[in-house]
Order: C-alpha cells, then structure tokens, then sequence
C-alpha cells in the first residue's frame, strides 16, 4: 500500500449553516488510530458505516479512506479494500469509488472527527469503525447507539484507539 495525499471532503463542508439543525446534524464520530511500534509502519485502511438495529441489511457508508490517489494497473488502491472484510461484505464491494463525501486518503497515527450524515433518521443503530493495516493486523469496533438521544464509546486493541460516537 503506497499513501496518498487530499483531505477527506465531507458535505459539512457544503452544507449552509442554520441556527435551528436538525438533531443529527451535530453527530459526529470520532476515531483514534494508535501508533503502533512496529519498524515499518503502514497507515491503515479504515472504513465506517452505520447499520441499523433489525434493519433490513443496508449499511450507510460514512468514509472510507483508502489510496484513492492510486489507480489503474495490477495495484490500484482499491485492491486492498477486501480486506476489510466486514465492510467489504456489507456493502463496499457494491460501492462506486471514490465516492464523493465518504472517500478519504489514508491516515496516520492521530484522532478524527467525522460528521454523520444530517439526513439521519431517528432509531437505533450500530456505528461500526473497522481497520486494516499492511503486514499488521485487521480490527472491528462496534458502538451502539440512538439518534436524536443517546451516542456511545468503545475501544479497540491494536489497529484502532477509541471510537466515539455523538449524536447531539
């Protein structure tokens, strides 16, 4: 895996500011990745997606941040992408990349803020941050949560820090 280098675009970027938001409209999720003491470091795939409790199947893509800036040939960025297995069954494989909004260029050790997408309904969900790293390892952290009322935290291992999901 080679690094690539452009900043994720979210649509908060885009997105006029009102002073009456929506409730969801301040959720946020924000994901640590660790340093990792190993002698040659390779910055993580990392996908996160939202799937709904007793939902029907459909995950929701928040961001993927992989080398988008790799293209084309034997070895272009997306290649790697399988490996996180989880996101990858669940609905990455069926994604057009980069998507805009949600593709991402891979992160170094450090701590992420993410908006979630303003359209959220309200209901439960489950907030998954899955992570996969060259000759590293691969890791899962799933954070429950409701929307409007309540967000949730939980930590990875190895591959991923803490994951904090904020719903306001």
């Amino acid at each position: 895996m080679r690094h690539a280098k452009f900043a994720l675009l979210t649509g908060a970027l885009v997105a006029p500011v009102t002073p009456l938001a929506s409730p969801a409209s301040a959720a946020s999720v924000t994901v640590t990745l660790p340093r990792v003491p190993v002698a040659e470091y390779k910055k993580p795939y990392v996908a996160g997606w939202l799937e709904p409790v007793g939902g029907n199947g459909q995950i929701r893509s928040v961001f993927v941040w992989y080398e988008v800036a790799k293209r084309g040939g034997n070895e272009a960025g997306t290649k790697w992408l399988t490996d996180l297995r989880s996101w990858w069954r669940k609905g990455g494989r069926s994604m057009r990349l980069p998507a805009d909004g949600i593709s991402g260029a891979t992160r170094g050790p450090g701590t992420y803020t993410i908006p979630l997408p303003k359209d959220l309904a309200p209901g439960n969900y489950v907030f998954n941050v899955e992570a996969a790293r060259e000759h590293g390892g691969r890791e899962l952290v799933s954070v429950p949560i409701t929307v409007p009322k309540s967000g949730g935290r939980a930590s990875g291992k190895t591959e991923l820090g803490a994951v904090t999901v904020s719903t306001r």
